[in-house]
């Protein structure tokens, strides 16, 4: 009796120190590891961009997965941020009507899976949280109603979309990268909104397949016409084109799909994908890809959100490092791209190549190999995929308004873009 108290006394200590540790993150962030597949995206479209009109009656979907299983006392509230996503530090009664926080009570249990697992799901706004503002939006859940203890955060965006985007994506003015860069020429038609200053009072961020390690900025116009602003200098908004995603089917745990080599029931399933090699010497291919995307779907039950199993799966790059210090990840939007321990490979040297395991539950991904140096810090999506003008790519375009006086930037205008029309 007393070991098992004093068990139960250090197990407290432990969680508690845990909580203790958590630093909040105005970014896409998981605080516990046993959070898994978090999905944000708006309603009309899965796994779209997690940006909603402002009073349209448009609901964002945001949903996870608790390994621990059982119901956990989880709470959530929201927080207007600034365009570069730090806290605007104005009152909850400014952006939102009604409570500043509540509970999610949406959750089911998983059915017929080796890993067990309580799905949770919360659609925003809803009666208990509406929003009064447009802007960039930072959700935050947490348990037992205490903000400290954080489980995950996630961006969102509001908009109110008083201005148009005019957008041309042509190769790069730059003559050596027109073979691999595709360049994203911009206007700005903001008819209507009191523009005293266009170096502040607006600002274009855009994005390359919602990846936010590829924002570009623009606040300094190159043309300033009445009411039309435009950005198309000869370096601005000039990106890597990259390449497809490479992808794995995970759909069914029956047979292998596609890039699966092989599936291993055990205490959990096991897939081993196709050994991959570097696409950086071969021509471009056209196939058809997600642009980064994920999809969670289950060919052997009726549920995808609680019949999919999890699947540690083994990842494995056939290449030599690029430099003498550096880490490879694998990346998609399944893990946010973000670079953490739990999606980086090691090194076999005697085999001169990397591998690593992602547990991931079932589903279709796209994902990619990157680089980073650890002497720099910088990362290099292109060294083990290329790059390539024909690449077929999604931009998103957020454009920001700080109304001369104001205290916060409002969300004006959103556009998402194909490079390659399909």
């Amino acid at each position: 009796m007393i070991k098992t108290g004093r068990l139960f006394f250090f197990l407290m200590i432990s969680v508690q120190l845990a909580f203790a540790q958590q630093t909040l993150v105005y970014d896409n962030k998981v605080y516990l590891p046993q959070i898994k597949t978090v999905q944000c995206y708006n309603k009309q479209k899965e796994q779209s961009a997690p940006v909603i009109g402002l009073k349209s009656g448009e609901q964002l979907l945001f949903s996870f997965d608790d390994l621990n299983g059982g119901s956990k006392n989880y709470w959530y509230s929201v927080e207007h941020c600034s365009s570069d996503w730090k806290s605007s530090r104005i009152s909850t009664l400014d952006y939102v009507e009604s409570f500043a926080e509540d509970r999610i009570i949406d959750y089911k249990y998983s059915f017929a899976t080796l890993q067990k697992f309580t799905h949770y799901n919360l659609s925003l706004p809803n009666d208990q949280i509406k929003l009064k503002i447009s802007g960039n939006y930072l959700l935050k859940v947490y348990e037992d109603g205490d903000p400290k203890k954080l489980v995950v955060t996630q961006r969102f965006y509001v908009t109110d979309n008083r201005v148009n985007a005019g957008i041309e994506i042509t190769p790069s003015l730059q003559i050596p990268e027109r073979p691999y860069n595709q360049k994203l020429n911009l206007s700005i038609f903001h008819k209507g909104l009191s523009v005293q200053n266009p170096y502040t009072d607006i600002k274009a961020v855009v994005m390359q397949n919602l990846d936010p390690e590829t924002a570009i900025i623009n606040t300094k116009p190159s043309f300033i016409k009445p009411d039309n602003l435009t950005y198309n200098d000869v370096t601005t908004n000039d990106f890597k084109g990259g390449n497809e995603f490479r992808k794995f089917d995970l759909r069914s745990l029956r047979y292998p799909g596609e890039h699966v080599q092989q599936i291993v029931k055990d205490s959990i399933y096991n897939a081993v994908l196709f050994p991959d090699i570097v696409a950086t010497t071969q021509k471009y291919t056209s196939q058809f890809d997600e642009n980064g995307n994920f999809f969670i779907r289950n060919q052997d039950g009726r549920d995808d959100n609680t019949e999919s199993d999890y699947v540690q799966v083994l990842f494995t790059l056939n290449v030599q490092p690029p430099s003498p210090k550096g880490d490879v990840y694998v990346v998609g939007r399944f893990n946010n791209y973000n670079l953490l321990e739990e999606n980086k490979l090691s090194y076999d040297p005697g085999k001169r190549r990397y591998n690593g395991h992602i547990l991931v539950k079932q589903g279709l991904y796209d994902f990619k190999y990157i680089w980073k140096d650890q002497e720099t810090g910088k990362i290099n999506n292109t060294v083990f995929e290329g790059s390539f003008f024909e690449t077929a790519n999604t931009y998103q375009v957020f454009v920001y308004y700080r109304r001369p006086g104001s205290r916060w930037d409002e969300l004006v205008g959103y556009t998402n873009i194909d490079s390659v029309k399909r």
